[in-house]
């Protein structure tokens, strides 16, 4: 698992960290029960505090995208498709209204608006 950190970002770190580690599992990178690095491994790999990499983690799993047992360490959540689904949405969903307020700043049509889309996914 690679991540990697920019320090002219205007994320903070433990947000780099947990936004890679989540783009990762929902593409299947890493899959459901997948161990991960250890805290001190991981912050140690990438040279930040121990509690940079315990904020990321902490997130992750208040985010339901990690589950952590005591004494063995951190995994992908197991069984979690449904959400990860879900947060995908969310994220199409975030997207779609990015490009329609385009669309309402150029004055694209709603018609127009759904015959380009309708084109880029009869590409694929």
């Amino acid at each position: 698992m690679d991540i990697i950190l920019s320090n002219s970002s205007d994320k903070p770190i433990y947000e780099q960290i947990s936004s890679q580690i989540k783009a990762n599992i929902m593409s299947g990178e890493l899959a459901s029960g997948e161990k991960l690095p250890s805290i001190r491994s991981l912050a140690s790999g990438l040279r930040v505090s121990v509690i940079t990499t315990k904020r990321a983690y902490s997130d992750l799993e208040a985010a339901g995208f990690i589950e952590t047992v005591q004494g063995k360490g951190s995994f992908v959540a197991a069984g979690n498709r449904e959400f990860l689904r879900e947060e995908g949405l969310r994220r199409i969903e975030g997207l779609l209204d990015q490009a329609v307020s385009e669309a309402v700043r150029l004055g694209v049509s709603r018609g127009e608006l759904h015959e380009m889309l309708d084109a880029i996914a009869a590409q694929d």
